[in-house]
């Protein structure tokens, strides 16, 4: 596996399918829910294996020294094995090279204790989206 920025027309289509696939389908948004208009000032990051996106992610700057994280996906035939934890360290990585101080992001509910484990705080109850997923904010100093 190995994890890049998406640069070809095939590999962002397959990063924002996975987007799309994993954050917004199983709650009936429509394609197009899976973009934003921070996509070409942000780094965008996904985890390749056999020719195949399986795992995505994005850092948006907020200021010249706090960035956050944003629509973290994994595959979910590769959910527990690491792509996640790779992705993170990379974008991490590009971040603090951006000379970024600090990160925040708003984690599931079912995402918290992943973010946890690599040293990421509960900062306060976020919003819920789809009027069912809560969120919290989270951050961490690099």
């Amino acid at each position: 596996m190995i994890i890049i920025e998406p640069k070809t027309k095939v590999e962002f289509e397959q990063y924002y399918d996975l987007r799309w696939r994993i954050l917004r389908q199983p709650w009936n948004q429509p394609r197009g829910s899976e973009k934003d208009e921070k996509e070409n000032e942000s780094i965008h990051i996904v985890a390749i294996l056999e020719g195949k996106v399986v795992g995505c992610g994005r850092g948006q700057f907020n200021s010249s020294t706090e960035a956050q994280i944003r629509y973290m996906a994994v595959d979910e035939d590769f959910q527990g094995k690491g792509v996640g934890t790779k992705m993170l360290k990379a974008l991490e990585l590009r971040l603090k090279k951006k000379e970024v101080k600090t990160i925040i992001l708003n984690a599931r509910e079912n995402a918290v204790k992943f973010y946890q484990k690599h040293n990421y705080k509960i900062i306060e109850k976020g919003s819920i989206l789809f009027d069912v997923i809560e969120h919290f904010k989270m951050g961490k100093e690099i």
